[in-house]
């Protein structure tokens, strides 16, 4: 079971979920996202009570977070999902930037 909740005001737009975002459950919430998405307006997607994600879920999460989705959670499960994609995403801001700066270096 899925239950997502949008919430649009004037500057953003809050996405909530709450169940299991995985399987079918996932299309639901893809689909609100690139909704909210196409309004231009920041989004922020909210792992509310959210008890299971799957590698769909991870792979939406991951994609929804690339494109500039904020990613919020609450729960021990949720917050550690949103923690490790928001990590692996500024390890690679990080990498990147280190590696423009050496090759500057390097000239």
């Amino acid at each position: 079971m899925i239950r997502v909740m949008t919430a649009d005001e004037l500057a953003s737009t809050t996405i909530t979920v709450d169940g299991k975002l995985s399987g079918d459950y996932v299309d639901p919430v893809e689909t609100c996202c690139k909704q909210a998405i196409s309004k231009g307006k920041p989004v922020l997607l909210y792992l509310r009570d959210v008890s299971s994600i799957d590698e769909r879920g991870w792979t939406l999460l991951r994609e929804l977070a690339r494109t500039g989705v904020g990613l919020k959670a609450r729960g021990i499960y949720s917050s550690y999902v949103v923690d490790e994609i928001q990590s692996a995403r500024q390890d690679r801001h990080l990498f990147r930037q280190a590696t423009r700066h050496c090759l500057g270096q390097c000239r």
